[in-house]
């Protein structure tokens, strides 16, 4: 089991954290998405290896940024 946790910034509502979990559930081995727009927190778990910069580029792809913590 692996899991990843992010701080992410510029979220701001309920539509952001679905613009996320959205995006970063195509990331290959992810099985588990929690994100809140309130803490900024994306903890990400999968069974498989997660590829972290595969995260951060969906991340990236739904219009936010970042950082793993």
């Amino acid at each position: 089991m692996s899991t990843l946790e992010y701080q992410v910034t510029g979220m701001t509502c309920g539509h952001c954290e679905m613009s996320v979990r959205e995006e970063v559930s195509e990331v290959a081995g992810v099985d588990d998405i929690q994100v809140s727009a309130q803490t900024g927190k994306l903890v990400v778990s999968g069974s498989d290896d997660i590829d972290d910069a595969q995260v951060l580029a969906a991340v990236e792809e739904a219009g936010y940024t970042a950082a793993r913590i």
